[in-house]
């Protein structure tokens, strides 16, 4: 009853109410215009299809299967890439949150400073207006939980993954930094080693912040279209054409 009431739910909101929306005007236009029913049905099929958890999650391990977390976790500085922050949003300590992404990456970072004690450089901008600068309220963060503050370097100019390795490089050149140990959503570690390889880093991946399960069992459920698998599969389709992008523009 519980798995019915959610399907039931899951067309009653977007994206479920639109790609019903869509199936039933493909149909009605049918008799009158066959050519725009069919392109109509086509678009309805291709959105139905990136919105079920079923798809969106195979694509996305594709992504976040390529590296895993190592046995053996070495080096002399850790390298954590911002993910969303907002601004004036209250907090125990002050203003500002990472989004989710950013927060669980934040959290690996600490994690490995702890081990390894070891200095972290925090890399993130302000991306727009009215968001928050990261590396600011990341450090802010870190400090909540334990990491000294000297042990935090803040990087926080960069926009894109692109300047993250450009400036990080610089910080790293500044130090005397030799082997870098990167943390980044593991959807998102592709394109960071394409990005600091460039750059001449020598990194060594720690991917966290997981979308999807390692193992994708099929079930009706996964079939139900949802707004989380949509916009799982927009981030899949966002990092390809990140990385296809960055092999372009050597």
């Amino acid at each position: 009853m519980i798995y019915a009431l959610k399907n039931i739910a899951a067309f009653l909101l977007p994206p479920g109410i639109f790609i019903l929306l869509f199936f039933f005007v493909s149909i009605l236009i049918w008799r009158t215009n066959r050519f725009w029913s069919k392109i109509l049905m086509g678009i309805t099929l291709f959105f139905y299809i990136f919105s079920t958890s079923y798809v969106s999650s195979y694509l996305v391990h594709s992504l976040e299967s390529r590296y895993t977390v190592p046995e053996t976790i070495h080096g002399d500085v850790i390298i954590m890439l911002g993910g969303g922050a907002t601004a004036e949003t209250p907090d125990i300590d002050g203003e500002g949150n990472l989004s989710g992404s950013a927060a669980n990456r934040l959290l690996m970072a600490a994690r490995l400073q702890h081990q390894l004690k070891i200095p972290i450089v925090v890399s993130g901008g302000k991306v727009f207006s009215d968001s928050g600068r990261e590396a600011l309220v990341a450090k802010r963060m870190l400090m909540g939980i334990g990491v000294a503050e000297e042990k935090i370097i803040i990087e926080d100019n960069s926009l894109n993954t692109r300047q993250n390795a450009q400036l990080v490089h610089e910080i790293m050149k500044q130090n005397g930094y030799e082997k870098a140990i990167l943390v980044t959503s593991a959807f998102h570690m592709e394109r960071s080693m394409m990005n600091f390889k460039k750059e001449g880093i020598d990194a060594l991946p720690v991917p966290t912040d997981y979308l999807v399960s390692g193992k994708n069992d099929f079930y009706v459920n996964k079939m139900v279209p949802s707004s989380f698998a949509l916009q799982t599969s927009c981030i899949f389709f966002h990092e390809w054409l990140g990385i296809l992008g960055g092999r372009v523009m050597k």
